[in-house]
């Protein structure tokens, strides 16, 4: 395959020049961020209305309770936080991209496009899922549990920081197609690498599912089968990748 020279040299950065490089991105990714979140500040009232939704149901008055004074101006605060997240993820996937480009060849580097797109819509995909799906069946479960003589008080901030948690976990949680692709097409992993050490990565999910989940067995398992399932994408993805690597040589030749 032909190779751009200064994609060699591009290969050949010290270490120093890749932590200054990835210093340089996450500044960027960390201002997009925060834009976002300035953006998304003066619709915090509407999206707490959203948020409070998959709780609402379980709540003695339909509202939570807040101890402090500034409780709920730093959760307006969070909210602004997630949803510019949200927002601003294909300025900050556009950032990775960047930072790891170099390391790819040039026809590979066309698929920009299709990484911050995808990258975004599964980021997207994993807040929802989480929303739809992992919050209404734990609330279910954990607001129900031991019969309904108690009354809950939730407060705002123990909410908003539940779901926060969730919410990035499984934005998170949903890239893993797309970082573990990139990576496939870095020449890092292989189709046959990841067969071969799938026993360990269920163990690593597993373990990773017990740590970042909301602290209760259903969330965790909740997080751990998406986890499971996006590894198994992608396998069947990174395959996909070689098989069209192996046939464009195979015309170049």
């Amino acid at each position: 395959m032909n190779q751009n020279p200064n994609q060699d040299d591009e290969k050949n950065m010290s270490l120093i020049e890749h932590i200054g490089e990835l210093r340089f991105r996450l500044t960027r990714a960390a201002f997009a961020i925060f834009f976002g979140m300035c953006l998304c500040w003066g619709f915090s009232e509407k999206l707490f209305d959203i948020i409070r939704k998959p709780i609402q149901p379980y709540l003695p008055n339909g509202g939570l309770v807040f101890t402090g004074p500034i409780d709920k101006f730093m959760a307006h605060i969070k909210i602004a936080f997630v949803a510019g997240l949200v927002v601003s993820a294909p300025f900050w996937l556009y950032q990775l991209w960047k930072f790891i480009s170099p390391a790819l060849y040039r026809n590979e580097k066309k698929m920009a496009t299709g990484f911050i797109f995808f990258g975004t819509l599964q980021f997207i995909l994993g807040v929802l899922f989480s929303y739809f799906v992992v919050l209404p069946m734990a609330f279910k479960f954990l607001m129900t549990f031991g019969g309904d003589i108690d009354k809950p008080m939730i407060t705002i901030d123990h909410y908003l920081g539940f779901f926060t948690q969730t919410a990035v976990v499984f934005g998170l949680t949903f890239e893993m197609p797309v970082v573990i692709t990139f990576l496939g097409m870095m020449g890092l992993v292989s189709q046959r690498f990841l067969k071969e050490k799938k026993k360990y990565a269920v163990v690593g999910i597993t373990a990773v599912s017990a740590v970042v989940a909301p602290p209760d067995a259903l969330s965790m398992i909740l997080l751990m089968v998406p986890l499971w399932v996006m590894y198994e994408i992608s396998i069947v993805v990174v395959g996909f990748f070689e098989k069209k690597k192996t046939l464009s040589e195979s015309f170049e030749n």
